[in-house]
């Protein structure tokens, strides 16, 4: 996984809003410039708006958010209305296409945003009043110490009155008020952090603001934190100590359906399912093979956890993880798979992630600093021992070149320098699906040579696979996180903890929803396109894999277009349905 501006990838264009009622620009933030390409001006003015925008407006709850970013994505459709599409060069057209989609795209989300925002908010009636604080903050109004002292003690009564309602209404409480509870007390927590930005601005430095608002904030303050505690405890039912259960905001089949489309996956949830299930049969019978040769029979549970106990001794995982990534590299050079330039190959680093992080990420992470996942001396004996057994030397080696090169660290160099402008278009299926392709490529030229490396890849192709099932099938409705657990630790040998940190971050929102999906689905598109380029001899595979990165991020079925020399329009679809053509194996 790569770890650097996944967020800001998966969650694009998040910026918040003018206060209602200020004027909006009509227009974007200046001219273009004329010295490139009119869309890629466009573009580039796009994405340098939106990070002043994310920079400025950092609300993330507040209406006004939303209405600001609507307005910017009607700026730009009528800016992208006056281009002369006929007028573009086959590369321009391109990015006419894949900027008409990023523009509905961000529409379906900002619809999904409201959404989701009206289900939490008739338990936040008070957050009206930090909002507005928020907003004058952002104006740089200068606030009143003694209105401001009497907002903090109406709001702290709020948010009292609120509880004590919820607590009247409480009987039993629904698996969809539950979650609704859950979300909000996430939603209060950012409010208690804006609220503390508002009130730390003027403190100490207002002595006036002090006297009147110090107390009033603290009562505040206090009342959200226990309201926050409130809704987490007693309505989502998560004790404070509690580290294994997980709620999860599943988003529904409608918005998978207009997900999908905006990623060009022109399949439905249910066929994907599928999908993976018949892969993650081939997979199982790939380990039945890989644990008879082991002389563990048809039983690849017990391989598997002879290979997770190859782990190395601690302090012995980073020259362990060293000597994996000059492997993987070495590998691309000797297959002449890829161009990699000497300065990539200089300037990746490492660094050892946190006992914080690895409950979330249990593995490492990679781009330009691979981050080593392995335990420390505060972790529990059975934290440490499944730190250690789930990044294995053989599960390890599976993915670390997917970190690094060929992997995320050589698509962040070689993007960098050709067409940067079209990083705004990325996602986990070019990012994860190129890094995962290379996994796929890699075993199919033997990389994977011993029971024990095979069982290794085999683990994570599991992994994708179930990734597919757990998460699209969260969002349907038709499985509970803590299925999705089960199903992690039985159909693919996850350690508990690491298959619940898993999950957690599967489908807590911070990560699109299909996030989880896009790994094995980029990487077939990919594949499927490797084999009409290159199994036809159309181009090398190293030309290929080249322009994969120097054409920068996109959807596939856009790269295909591009390699090709596909007829472009302004309403342009892909019709491309990859799985017909990826030549899937089969289990026996």
């Amino acid at each position: 996984m790569r770890f650097f501006s996944t967020v800001a990838l998966l969650l694009p264009g998040v910026f918040a809003a003018f206060p209602a009622g200020q004027a909006q620009p009509s227009t974007g933030s200046g001219a273009l410039d004329t010295s490139v390409s009119p869309i890629r001006a466009l573009i580039e003015r796009y994405a340098a708006d939106d990070d002043t925008l994310t920079s400025v407006y950092t609300d993330p709850d507040s209406p006004a958010k939303r209405e600001r970013e609507a307005a910017f994505v009607r700026e730009n459709r009528a800016a992208l209305a006056k281009i002369d599409f006929a007028s573009l060069d086959h590369e321009g057209q391109a990015d006419y296409v894949l900027f008409a989609n990023l523009l509905k795209q961000q529409e379906h989300r900002l619809a999904l945003s409201e959404h989701q925002w009206n289900d939490v908010a008739p338990l936040l009636p008070f957050a009206p009043t930090i909002f507005a604080l928020e907003d004058a903050k952002r104006q740089m109004e200068q606030p009143d110490p003694q209105k401001s002292a009497m907002a903090m003690d109406a709001l702290a009564k709020a948010v009292a009155a609120s509880r004590k309602e919820l607590e009247s209404e409480m009987k039993d409480v629904t698996p969809a008020q539950r979650i609704a509870a859950w979300r909000a007390a996430a939603d209060l927590d950012k409010m208690s952090e804006q609220l503390k930005k508002w009130f730390d601005f003027s403190n100490s430095y207002d002595p006036e603001f002090t006297w009147w608002v110090a107390e009033p904030y603290k009562k505040a303050a206090a009342a959200m934190k226990d309201d926050a505690a409130f809704l987490r405890e007693k309505v989502a039912g998560i004790a404070p100590d509690d580290k294994s259960t997980v709620i999860g905001t599943p988003i529904g089949r409608d918005a998978l359906l207009k997900q999908l489309d905006d990623a060009m996956i022109p399949y439905t949830p249910e066929e994907l399912i599928a999908m993976a299930k018949e892969q993650l049969a081939w997979c199982q019978s790939e380990m039945v093979k890989a644990s008879r040769e082991l002389g563990y029979g048809d039983d690849w549970h017990k391989a598997m956890e002879a290979v997770k106990n190859t782990y190395v001794p601690p302090g012995q995982q980073p020259e362990l993880i060293r000597s994996l990534a000059l492997e993987g590299e070495k590998f691309a050079e000797d297959h002449d798979l890829v161009t990699i330039p000497p300065l990539a190959k200089e300037t990746w680093r490492m660094a050892m992630m946190t006992p914080e992080q690895q409950l979330v990420n249990p593995f490492f992470l990679g781009g330009d600093t691979i981050i080593v996942s392995y335990p420390t001396d505060t972790m529990t004996y059975d934290q440490r021992m499944m730190s250690m057994r789930g990044n294995n030397p053989y599960f390890s080696r599976a993915t670390v070149f997917h970190e690094l090169i060929p992997g995320h660290w050589l698509q962040e160099f070689i993007t960098a320098r050709n067409r940067p402008y079209r990083q705004v278009f990325g996602s986990g299926f070019w990012i994860e699906g190129n890094a995962f392709y290379w996994e796929l490529l890699y075993w199919d030229l033997g990389f994977d040579a011993t029971p024990q490396q095979r069982i290794g890849a085999l683990f994570w192709r599991m992994h994708r696979c179930a990734r597919i099932i757990f998460s699209l099938s969260f969002h349907l409705g038709t499985m509970t996180p803590q299925q999705a657990i089960d199903f992690l630790v039985d159909q693919v040998g996850h350690e508990r903890d690491n298959a619940t940190a898993e999950v957690r971050r599967s489908v807590n929102g911070d990560y699109d929803p299909l996030y989880q999906s896009a790994y094995m689905l980029g990487a077939l598109e990919f594949r499927a396109l490797r084999h009409e380029m290159v199994d036809s001899g159309k181009m090398t595979i190293r030309q290929f894999n080249d322009a994969i990165l120097k054409e920068n991020m996109m959807p596939v079925p856009v790269l295909r277009a591009i390699l090709t020399g596909e007829k472009l329009t302004p309403d342009w679809k892909p019709n491309w349905r990859f799985l017909d053509e990826v030549n899937l194996p089969k289990a026996q």
